[in-house]
């Protein structure tokens, strides 16, 4: 099972959840129901339904570190990559942040614009060195 695929598969389930106003679980089952996927299903819900629950959190750190960007101005897929890498980062500390952060870059490269990936990196860059310290006071 790759995690990369289940990041992918995560991605498709935000986007549904932020732009076409999806539920949770709809969107979950709507994107494990894909034929032919090797993904982790576990990995999948947790990246979907704890970047969801911790959304609030998780955009004020965005408007924060994205100086200039209203969250709502971004594209819809390097958003959903921001909020997807920083739960990620913060709520599963057993995968390192630079592992993160480059699948977030690949998973921006991929879906939206090949601008993205710097974008996103950029954000990430600036959150990173803050990662120990929020995770403290996330509670992790």
């Amino acid at each position: 099972m790759s995690r990369r695929t289940s990041r992918e598969f995560a991605l498709q389930g935000l986007f549904q959840i932020d732009v076409v106003d999806a539920d949770v679980q709809s969107a979950i089952t709507h994107v494990l129901d894909q034929e032919g996927a090797e993904v982790d299903p576990m990995f999948v819900r947790d990246l979907v339904s704890g970047t969801v629950a911790r959304q609030d959190m998780i955009d004020e750190l965005l408007k924060k570190y994205s100086v200039g960007w209203d969250l709502s101005r971004m594209a819809n897929v390097d958003r959903n990559v921001l909020r997807m890498a920083v739960y990620e980062m913060l709520f599963h500390p057993e995968t390192p942040s630079h592992v993160v952060i480059n699948e977030a870059i690949d998973l921006a490269k991929g879906f939206s614009t090949p601008e993205s990936g710097k974008f996103v990196n950029g954000i990430l860059a600036k959150i990173l060195p803050e990662v120990d310290a929020l995770r403290a006071q996330a509670g992790q």
